[in-house]
């Protein structure tokens, strides 16, 4: 497995700090995953469909907020 270094605010990682037993690693790394596993999926629906760049973008935004709440549902289970 690779290594990867990630940048963020240091009251973000005050937060993170005073929750331990999370495994922040774990939660960054199914994020990114499910991310680009839906970019994937987008990527092949738009190459073999006829839908315009508007409407790519609207399905780009309803997927980032499933991640978004996939992600945050992560979070608070861990």
């Amino acid at each position: 497995m690779v290594n990867m270094t990630l940048s963020i605010p240091e009251e973000l990682h005050k937060k993170m700090k005073q929750m331990s037993d999370i495994r922040w690693s774990e939660i960054a790394r199914r994020a990114i995953e499910q991310r680009v596993n839906d970019l994937e999926t987008l990527n092949k629906l738009a190459s073999k469909s006829k839908i315009t760049d508007k409407d790519i973008e609207e399905i780009s935004k309803k997927i980032k907020r499933a991640a978004a709440i996939k992600f945050d549902e992560d979070c608070n289970r861990h």
